[in-house]
């Protein structure tokens, strides 16, 4: 029988290898706290380790942790599967089905802001499709506010941005 810790271990490398894409570490805990299978501290302690031993990789982007499986949680995942439920794993399929276009859409659209070296701020705008860049654009703004508004708006209308410069390019 597995181990309760393991178990958690194996549903997150279960569901970042059931996608070709980063998953937020949020959008892996409410899976797993939503179908009451842990407590939250639990799945932090799950996670870490698995960072820790090289089987998730954890990339920060303004405030949230995306999360991707690597090579060695691959080799890992392959060796132990069968220790997850059929149950469990079905579980997961339906939940990527119903939420695969806001999952896609919240890895794929992406901002971030940071000061740069002369006291300016650099908000970068990224759009993603798949793991490819599809446009990725920095602008330098005079202030925090003005970087910071920059992230959230391009992030509520990244659509209507991008048709635009698309327009305008071609």
């Amino acid at each position: 029988m597995t181990k309760p810790l393991t178990l958690y271990k194996l549903i997150i490398l279960y569901m970042l290898e059931q996608v070709d894409f980063p998953l937020t570490k949020t959008q892996i805990f409410c899976f797993i706290l939503d179908k009451e299978y842990t407590n939250y501290f639990t799945l932090q302690q799950a996670a870490g380790e698995l960072i820790d031993e090289g089987f998730v990789e954890a990339k920060s982007i303004r405030n949230s942790s995306h999360l991707s499986i690597t090579e060695e949680g691959k080799d890992a995942l392959r060796y132990f599967e069968d220790r997850i439920s059929d149950a469990i794993k079905e579980e997961i399929s339906t939940y990527f089905r119903e939420n695969e276009l806001q999952i896609r859409n919240e890895v794929s659209i992406l901002s971030n802001y940071y000061r740069t070296t002369n006291g300016e701020y650099m908000a970068e705008l990224v759009a993603k499709e798949k793991n490819a860049e599809l446009m990725n654009l920095k602008i330098t703004m005079p202030n925090e506010e003005n970087a910071k508004s920059i992230c959230e708006n391009w992030q509520k209308n990244n659509q209507d941005i991008y048709s635009y410069l698309m327009e305008k390019l071609l």
